[in-house]
């Protein structure tokens, strides 16, 4: 299939999945394209994607970036994951160790140059596991931030070079909670501490009442994305 090819299936399947269930979504995308995968951050959006997953796939590939830098409950919660759905959860590094970074680069850069560091440890890594793939899931919603206000159920991702599927895209915080507790889903447990987006130790920190669900991450910039989603 060719890029044109590519952009017209995406252009009529955006329109006919908007209105379908995530599971539905998920399945046409199982079955259309085998060579797919789950990017795992295990938040509270993504434990949900697992297990509608498993449900309808045993054999797709669910990988996670380790950026060395994760909170242990995130560890923990991906253990918890591994042992409820029998799951090899694929690791992916980044090129560069912690020690070979601060080498590199000067200590703490996730201070010094926050893009920098989630190139490194993020980008970098998910563009070299994505380029293995015909397509990808994702968590994603649109109300969590304006980057991702326009994401649709499927779309071509250009940054990347294949097909994106975000089939909880309309879901609001309530529907993955609601979800989360209908189902028994295992969740981080930070999510019960003021943290409503989990990312690396170093760059989140919890939310007071009335901030942005999003307003721990990379609090200390002007920086909103890691550069995944956009």
């Amino acid at each position: 299939m060719n890029l044109m090819e590519k952009e017209d299936l995406v252009k009529i399947k955006a329109e006919e999945l908007e209105t379908a269930t995530p599971q539905e979504i998920i399945s046409w995308a199982v079955e259309t394209f085998p060579n797919i995968t789950f990017a795992c951050s295990f938040g509270a959006e993504d434990v949900v994607i697992v297990d509608m997953l498993r449900k309808i796939s045993t054999t797709a590939d669910i990988f996670y970036l380790d950026t060395d830098f994760h909170f242990k409950e995130t560890y923990e919660t991906r253990d918890k994951m591994a042992e409820k759905y029998n799951i090899d959860f694929v690791r992916v590094s980044p090129k560069l160790t912690p020690e070979e970074q601060a080498a590199q680069h000067g200590d703490q850069l996730w201070l010094s140059d926050p893009n920098a560091c989630c190139n490194i440890r993020k980008v970098e890594p998910l563009t070299r596991v994505l380029s293995n793939y015909d397509a990808w899931i994702t968590g994603i919603r649109r109300d969590q931030a304006p980057t991702r206000a326009n994401a649709k159920k499927v779309e071509y991702d250009y940054k990347f070079g294949l097909i994106k599927f975000n089939p909880i895209a309309d879901w609001t915080t309530e529907d993955v909670w609601n979800y989360i507790r209908e189902n028994n889903v295992l969740y981080n447990p930070l999510h019960d501490q003021n943290y409503p987006s989990i990312g690396c130790e170093y760059c989140t920190r919890a939310v007071m009442p009335g901030e942005d669900p999003r307003a721990g991450r990379w609090s200390n910039s002007e920086k909103t994305e890691c550069g995944l989603h956009k």
